[in-house]
């Protein structure tokens, strides 16, 4: 029986790119986002839903996820990739743009997990994959806020992967590092607007400049795609799936081999007695 997949914030970026992977691959997938547009995939059969969900409306996340089953049957896997980003000097970022990025990044995973977990569970179970970031393994300035919102969903999707152990329902982590070729800064250009000023524009024009110079290759959207994929397809209990070359790095100078170490022994810790 085909397999189906929602995807948040599939119009652009590594949304778009990633259910345009797994259409490849044979599946139905249902690409969900504000600005509902299906012209942009390629597909040549029913096998695509292009729905509305805006992860900060609850009444958006429950049609997108009864339309999507209406139309396929079930939902096997859910994809939390919706995001904004934002560059700013901490001091300076206005509390309603603190919680705008939350808004987003964090409780609109929790929203569109909360409304995955009992379908899921009801059918017998399935996986939940929430992107978060580089910036969740290893911080860098001027991201702060936008660090905290990922850094949340890190700790959440690690918590909620030993509990969801228990109802058949696989928690994954993939964490894209910086990606130049997406729209992430274009979109967020008004949000960004004034919030590096002195005397932190020279330091964040450095830094930038430093960025250029890094020792590997940044991320595309096929990493985070492939990425996905992996997460999606491979047995055993992994939890966290860096994607493309940067992310890699740093994953592997932060925690080489102690993440898995660790990760075993907690779910021995947790398993039912």
């Amino acid at each position: 029986m085909t397999q189906t997949i929602l995807i948040t914030g599939a119009s652009s970026g590594y949304g778009r790119a990633t259910a345009q992977a797994f259409l490849d691959r044979g599946w139905n997938v249902i690409a969900a986002s504000r600005r509902a547009d299906a012209s942009q995939f390629a597909v040549s059969s029913g096998r695509l839903r292009a729905l509305r969900l805006d992860v900060t409306d609850p009444a958006s996340i429950s049609a997108a996820f009864d339309d999507g089953i209406a139309a396929f049957g079930k939902i096997d896997v859910v994809v939390n990739n919706a995001g904004i980003g934002l560059l700013s000097a901490f001091e300076v970022t206005p509390e309603d743009t603190m919680r705008e990025i939350f808004e987003t990044n964090t409780f609109g995973v929790m929203a569109v997990c909360r409304a995955a977990i009992p379908r899921l569970r009801a059918q017998g179970g399935g996986a939940i994959i929430n992107v978060t970031s580089s910036a969740g393994i290893a911080p860098m300035p001027m991201v702060a806020i936008y660090t905290a919102s990922k850094s949340a969903i890190e700790g959440f999707s690690e918590s909620l992967a030993y509990e969801m152990a228990h109802v058949g329902i696989r928690v994954r982590i993939v964490e894209p590092g910086l990606g130049p070729t997406t729209g992430f800064a274009t979109e967020g250009a008004q949000r960004m607007r004034g919030l590096t000023p002195a005397p932190y524009d020279a330091y964040a024009a450095g830094y930038m400049e430093r960025m250029r110079d890094y020792p590997t290759a940044f991320t595309k959207e096929s990493d985070v795609a492939d990425a996905v994929w992996r997460a999606v397809s491979e047995d055993g209990d992994r939890l966290r799936y860096p994607a493309g070359p940067d992310a890699e790095l740093m994953a592997a100078l932060r925690w080489g081999d102690l993440d898995h170490t660790y990760r075993t022994k907690m779910r021995t810790l947790f398993a039912p007695r």
